[in-house]
């Protein structure tokens, strides 16, 4: 557990605290062998090793809650249907988490991209 996510969601009001805590433990679930950083400010997992790429990250805000795979394309790919969604990332509520299908499809899509070289220089 990294010390700084601690201290994020700490800070959280506790229905926002309990919300990402639960989210934190599905991503780290899901991504075992990903490193646990704070990356633009927010919470999230990257790949192993010096170069590792961004894959998710998590943030709360004053009425919403955001999962964000750190790239411009991937969740326009997903029917995030009825969740809002932005060119980043998708939003929700502590009343209405992400479902697991729904995260998995983001995590799936961003790691396929990451796999093909998005974001290499040619």
């Amino acid at each position: 557990m990294a010390p700084e996510v601690d201290a994020y969601l700490a800070a959280l009001p506790p229905d926002q605290r309990e919300a990402l805590t639960a989210l934190r433990a599905r991503l780290q679930s899901l991504l075992p062998d990903h490193l646990e950083v704070m990356s633009y400010a927010m919470p999230g997992f990257r790949q192993p090793g010096p170069k590792g790429k961004m894959v998710i990250g998590y943030a709360a805000f004053a009425r919403h809650l955001g999962l964000y795979p750190h790239s411009g394309t991937v969740i326009p790919q997903i029917d995030c249907t009825p969740f809002k969604t932005s060119k980043s990332g998708v939003l929700f509520t502590p009343d209405q988490p992400l479902p697991d299908f729904l995260l998995k499809a983001i995590l799936a899509t961003r790691q396929a991209e990451i796999a093909a070289g998005y974001g290499r220089k040619a």
